[in-house]
C-alpha cells in the first residue's frame, strides 16, 4: 500500500495497481513496482506504508481497530489502536437507548460459541458408533464393552472441556485453552484432546 503526501499530510491512499496524476504529471502504475526506488517515489510525494502490528490481536478473540495512518520522520506508518476483547459471556442485545430488545435477542459470547464447537466435535466422534447403541436398545442386546467405555470417555472429556471453558476468567484465559504448543515433538493444548478409539 502507498500514500500520497502533500504539504506534510497524507492526501490519498493507493494500492499501487493504477497510475496516478500528481499536479500536471501523470505517472504509470510501474512507479509502484521495481521501476522506481523508494527514494524516487518519495521525491514526488509517494511513500510505501509501513504497518505496525504491535497492537493487532487474533481476531478470533479480539476486535481490532481500523488502522490509523500518519506521516512523520520521512515515512508513512499505519498503526492499530488498542484491541477490544470479545465478550466471553452471553448478553442481551440492546437498542440505541440502552434498552433490552423485546423479544429478547441473545448475543452469544465466546464461551457459548466454543462450548458448542466442543459439543459438535464430541457428537461427530460418537455418531459413527451410534448405531451400536440403537441396535442394543432396539434388540435388547448388549454393546461391546470396549465401545461403551470409549463412548463414556468421550462424553467425560467433553464435559471436562466444557468445565474448563466455563472456568476461564477472561478472553486470554479462554484463548490459552485453545493454543497448541509443541513440547518434545508432542503437540497439545491445555484444553486437551478427545480420546482415540483403539
Amino acid at each position: 500500500m502507498f500514500a500520497l503526501v502533500e504539504s506534510g499530510s497524507i492526501t490519498k491512499m493507493m494500492k499501487g495497481n493504477k497510475g496516478i496524476t500528481i499536479g500536471d504529471n501523470q505517472y504509470p502504475s510501474a512507479i509502484f513496482g521495481t521501476a522506481w526506488t523508494e527514494s524516487e517515489r518519495n521525491a514526488i510525494g509517494i511513500y510505501t506504508v509501513e504497518i505496525n502490528e504491535t497492537n493487532r490481536k487474533d481476531e478470533e478473540w479480539y476486535i481490532n481497530t481500523n488502522i490509523s495512518y500518519a506521516f512523520g520522520s520521512g515515512k508513512v506508518t499505519g498503526t492499530y489502536g488498542t484491541a477490544t476483547a470479545k465478550a466471553i459471556a452471553d448478553a442481551n442485545a440492546k437498542d440505541s437507548d440502552g434498552n433490552e430488545l423485546d423479544p429478547v435477542v441473545v448475543i452469544e459470547g465466546l464461551k457459548t460459541i466454543k462450548k458448542r464447537m466442543i459439543d459438535n466435535q464430541c457428537a461427530g466422534l460418537l455418531a459413527p458408533s451410534d448405531w451400536m447403541v440403537v441396535k442394543a436398545t432396539e434388540t435388547g442386546g448388549t454393546m461391546d464393552s470396549g465401545w461403551k467405555t470409549w463412548r463414556a470417555s468421550v462424553r467425560t472429556k467433553c464435559n471436562s472441556m466444557q468445565t474448563q471453558i466455563d472456568n476461564a476468567s477472561d478472553v486470554d484465559a479462554l484463548a490459552a485453552l485453545f493454543t497448541y504448543t509443541t513440547t518434545d515433538g508432542v503437540t497439545s493444548r491445555p484444553l486437551g484432546e478427545f480420546p482415540v478409539k483403539a
